[in-house]
């Protein structure tokens, strides 16, 4: 319960990852009177806030920081701009003027998806484009390759691997193929694929490393791995994945997910404040993309249920409202309120 190595002790990832490889040596400083080391103190006004100062490299922990797949997104946010002009262009000479749909008094058009039910297979799409991002702007070329990762030491499959499997830069439809096959075969939630996307960011924050040509595949595999056990009731096992991968065995798997684990600090944790940024930012991504949610008119059966959705959390919250405007009254016990009717002369 005492022990500062604790896999519960929070902080910053930065700070407490491969600790036993980067120790320094310790150096003692020279003992100094409170009067010579009493001017150089900070006031604690100045002192700096080690959380905000550590939140941009843990966004996968933090609500208010940025996902790291939107500002990687946002450096060929001028390139697929003027992409997306073409196509607009194209296929109004191929089909007409635009359109778009719009809500009126009478039609009101939503698409089905939201932050408690979202839509598997655009969600997927999306997860599969926030990955490209990460694969295509990656930080440095020559990345480190973990061995647990490296599709060379532990193939997929039994074809031979490339010489330069680790140069060319997937698709983002094949990413989508590959996501998708393992969430169709083990049958796995939408939800699922957004908390894989913020285990595998939190993998490369955590861990230092960079999503490559190499390694991408078994990175996502880990990460679907560990969301669909922690997400879902009834968890895919291990050896469920090698009848989906015929070529990879439980061990490989069971020494993926340990490892996997590790690098993660045994942090699974995702709060609710995080789960939603990421759906909402994977939102944004979709829409500066050119891959919007289908838009659907509002039905009869879907009005009456959003109606009584609506109606039941308005009788929750009522209790709660009324039991504050109860507290906040002074002198409840001693005097009560009467209503008399108002007699006007």
């Amino acid at each position: 319960m005492g022990s500062t190595t604790s896999c519960c002790v929070s902080g910053s990832p930065k700070l407490r990852r491969n600790a036993h490889s980067r120790l320094e040596p310790y150096h003692q400083e020279s003992d100094l009177s409170r009067e010579e080391t009493a001017c150089n103190l900070q006031h604690i006004s100045d002192r700096e806030n080690v959380d905000e100062l550590n939140m941009e490299y843990n966004p996968s922990d933090h609500p208010r920081a940025s996902t790291m797949f939107l500002s990687k997104s946002h450096n060929d946010e001028v390139i697929y701009r003027s992409v997306r002009e073409k196509r607009k262009s194209l296929f109004i000479n191929n089909h007409g003027s635009l359109r778009r749909k719009y809500s009126s008094c009478s039609t009101i058009f939503l698409d089905d998806n939201t932050v408690s039910q979202p839509n598997l297979k655009y969600t997927i799409k999306c997860v599969a484009l926030a990955i490209y991002y990460h694969i295509k702007n990656r930080d440095t070329n020559g990345c480190m390759l973990l061995d647990i990762f490296d599709e060379k030491l532990h193939p997929l499959s039994k074809s031979d691997v490339p010489l330069d499997y680790n140069q060319h830069d997937p698709e983002q439809k094949q990413i989508y193929r590959f996501v998708r096959t393992l969430f169709s075969a083990a049958q796995l939630t939408a939800e699922c694929a957004i908390v894989t996307l913020v285990y595998l960011e939190r993998l490369l924050t955590y861990a230092e490393i960079d999503i490559c040509p190499g390694n991408w595949k078994r990175i996502v595999l880990g990460a679907i791995l560990l969301a669909s056990k922690v997400w879902d009731d009834q968890a895919v096992w291990n050896v469920d994945y090698c009848q989906i991968l015929k070529d990879i065995t439980v061990e490989d798997m069971n020494e993926l997910e340990r490892q996997f684990l590790e690098l993660l600090q045994f942090n699974i944790n995702v709060p609710s404040s995080v789960y939603a940024k990421y759906y909402f930012d994977l939102r944004s991504l979709s829409e500066s993309n050119n891959l919007s949610f289908p838009l659907e008119p509002l039905s009869r059966e879907k009005a009456q249920k959003l109606e009584a959705i609506s109606r039941l959390c308005d009788d929750k919250y009522k209790d709660i409202r009324r039991a504050a405007r109860k507290r906040s009254a002074s002198m409840d016990n001693l005097c009560g309120r009467r209503w008399v009717p108002a007699i006007l002369s």
